[in-house]
């Protein structure tokens, strides 16, 4: 079928119970949806047997990223709740946020959290505001001192001493996300050293996920959606990893959207992947042409959600979207704690390099 553009097209009915909204106790035990290159219906597996899709000479590529504690729930100076969630912290003092609370802060006014930090509010920027500490604290100490893991929304409950651990990947370690990579949440050591010692080499790009990844796409023509924007870095060493993996005549392999999208972001400029750091906004919808993915671990995305554009883009729309119903009949876990799919490329490889 031609490429989509309306944002109905994007929807699915998922029961509610089918929301996870815990972790299960050893991560590989997920179930895990395949639909190959050459199958148009998907079939059945668990993370467990992961290993047994690479073939010799593939790459591997993991988010590093970190989430912080970037919650902080407190009373203001003033009375009543103020709710406040780091977007990103741009220097010690000064971040960017999103803030709840009965009245909408004004630019220059000072807020007290938990009865001697000052904060200044500076400027907006749409849902976003810039704030600064004008006492001798830190964000990195309000957030070890104050701060909570931010579940996503659909998770309804308060996080626990078990999502410190479960909601971050084995291999995180840059500090920066308010979001997991939540593909990654499966993977679990076993599984890397079983691919390490057959001769998987693994790369690492950096995506801090940020808010916007929870943002409706509020416009009925998806080509009106603006998307957010977030930090990337694409090493020289993943670079390296990625042209060499061509050259052997292997695939790149990607753990999470976020990989996708910031291999795809370096590889953008020029249809090479280069060495990248700074801003990605890339919105990866039907009809894209991909230059790095060959296949994605993932797990499922909301309705209408622009994670669900880009699997659609990246493994067929009928294709894929078949597969969520599926899902739903065979009673998969949906979501950051739920089950995942393994996502070949439907469109034909490109002969040469990249």
């Amino acid at each position: 079928m031609g490429f989509l553009l309306d944002l109905a097209d994007f929807d699915y009915s998922l029961p509610k119970h089918l929301i996870a909204q815990e972790p299960l106790i050893i991560r590989r035990d997920a179930k895990l949806l395949a639909l190959s290159e050459t199958k148009d219906t998907p079939s059945h597996f668990k993370v467990a047997d992961l290993f047994s899709f690479f073939k010799p000479d593939d790459l591997l590529v993991l988010n590093d990223t970190r989430v912080i504690n970037a919650r902080l729930k407190t009373n203001k100076n003033t009375g009543g709740r103020i709710e406040i969630l780091i977007e990103r912290v741009l220097s010690a003092k000064v971040a960017l946020v999103h803030m709840r609370s009965s009245r909408a802060p004004k630019i220059g006014s000072c807020i007290t959290l938990f009865g001697n930090v000052n904060i200044s509010v500076i400027t907006r920027f749409e849902e976003l505001f810039q704030i600064e500490i004008i006492t001798s604290h830190t964000f990195e100490e309000l957030l070890n001192t104050h701060g909570k893991l931010p579940l996503p929304p659909y998770i309804e409950r308060e996080p626990n001493d078990n999502d410190v651990s479960r909601y971050q990947t084995i291999y995180s370690r840059v500090p920066g996300a308010i979001a997991a990579p939540t593909a990654g949440l499966h993977i679990d050591q076993l599984l890397i050293d079983q691919l390490t010692a057959s001769g998987i080499q693994i790369a690492y790009v950096t995506l801090h996920v940020g808010a916007g990844t929870f943002r409706p796409v509020k416009s009925s023509h998806i080509n009106e959606h603006k998307m957010h924007s977030e930090r990337v870095v694409v090493s020289a060493a993943t670079v390296a990893a990625v042209n060499k993996t061509r050259e052997k005549g292997g695939r790149v392999i990607g753990v999470g959207t976020t990989v996708m999208r910031a291999l795809e972001t370096a590889a953008r400029a020029s249809g090479s992947i280069e060495v990248y750091d700074g801003e990605t906004d890339l919105f990866i919808t039907p009809g894209f042409e991909f230059q790095v993915i060959d296949a994605l671990m993932t797990n499922f995305h909301l309705p209408r959600s622009t994670l669900l554009m880009l699997v659609c883009a990246f493994s067929g729309f009928e294709r894929v979207m078949n597969a969520y119903r599926i899902a739903v009949e065979n009673n998969y876990r949906f979501f950051s704690y739920g089950d995942a799919m393994w996502l070949e490329r439907k469109v034909p490889k490109r002969s040469g390099g990249i």
